[in-house]
């Protein structure tokens, strides 16, 4: 009876083992917890890698957004053969919101990256994963449209019309439509653990049409640490710089997820993001070692709310003085976000 049901309906059991062993490839692939972290030079690089993280992050001013550094192709060129002489991965940002002339000039950047084997590319635009694809490029590539990435259905849609690897999650889901949305994803999905959490980006120069407005000469780099404030709440610190592909406002308070890491690996999430965009130098090292150190105990089956605790007062020693931390969405109720 089995083998004329088998018979007949051969290619629904062919797909449905291919399904299955996808599947069991998927929850192996899961099993391994892995951190990206940013850097901000090669020394730093080497610090990381140093601390146990899996990936770095990087990238150069044309393609890349919200970097510590933008990287001259010799320095990218550099740090790829870092990372691979220790076993490592390296993420290379070509997620900028793309125009015309930036399309028209990527081939020869992608070809680059090519060459230096870069292993992963960040990519938001449809433009981007079309070339990747007609030019068969051998990147895996992970989708990033910033904070529009909310749906577990968007995510699979990527994968399947553009064979994405991995995505990279808004920062601003709760929790309770994380762990909804981690029961449909086909791909590992990237949460943001530490770090700086951008809520707007517009191509716009908003900050030099302030200065032209008020007729104000001052910086608009990141390194001028300006800010904007609620107007009822001096205490609020919205940090907003602007650059060539625009102005970018971070929330309120950067994010740090220590104590939620646990929830986090239980439910599937196993791709950890560490940003050190405005934590610099050796402290980003320092946090970075003590996420390397929560995941190794979480592997280990050791970790407990007792040490979460611990590591996470160790984050604050280390942070920056003027920047507070909490858990972002969190632990919002998802009906209150709209």
């Amino acid at each position: 009876m089995l083998q004329k049901c088998y018979n007949n309906n051969k290619s629904f059991f062919l797909s449905l083992v291919f399904a299955c062993k996808e599947k069991n490839w998927y929850n192996e692939k899961m099993n391994k917890i892995t951190i990206t972290a940013t850097a901000e030079s090669i020394d730093q690089a080497k610090a990381l890698l140093d601390s146990g993280v899996d990936r770095i992050y990087v990238g150069e001013a044309n393609y890349g957004l919200r970097l510590p550094k933008n990287f001259t192709h010799d320095e990218l060129s550099e740090l790829a053969q870092l990372v691979h002489s220790r076993g490592k991965k390296l993420t290379v940002a070509v997620n900028a919101l793309m125009h015309q002339d930036m399309m028209d000039n990527i081939k020869p950047y992608l070809d680059f990256l090519a060459e230096i084997k870069a292993d992963y590319i960040t990519v938001g635009d449809a433009g981007v994963f079309y070339v990747l694809k007609r030019d068969g490029y051998p990147f895996k590539t992970i989708y990033d449209a910033s904070t529009m990435v909310t749906s577990g259905r968007q995510i699979n849609f990527w994968a399947e019309k553009a064979g994405v690897s991995e995505a990279v999650l808004a920062r601003e889901i709760p929790s309770q439509e994380l762990f909804t949305l981690a029961e449909v994803v086909t791909i590992p999905a990237e949460i943001l653990v530490y770090g700086a959490s951008v809520i707007h980006h517009s191509k716009r120069p908003l900050l030099q049409n302030y200065y032209n407005f008020t007729h104000i000469d001052d910086e608009k780099s990141r390194e001028r640490d300006l800010f904007l404030a609620e107007p009822g709440d001096a205490s609020s610190h919205y940090s907003i710089y602007e650059d060539k592909h625009g102005t970018h406002i971070f929330a309120n308070n950067d994010l740090d997820l220590m104590t939620k890491l646990d929830e986090l690996e239980v439910h599937g999430f196993k791709n950890w993001k560490l940003d050190g965009l405005y934590t610099p130098g050796q402290n980003f090292v320092e946090i970075s070692r003590l996420f390397v150190q929560a995941r190794d105990l979480i592997e280990k089956g050791e970790f407990n709310s007792s040490q979460a605790f611990l590591l996470d007062e160790r984050i604050r020693d280390y942070h920056p003085v003027n920047r507070q931390l909490d858990t972002g969405f969190y632990e919002y109720d998802p009906d209150l976000v709209k």
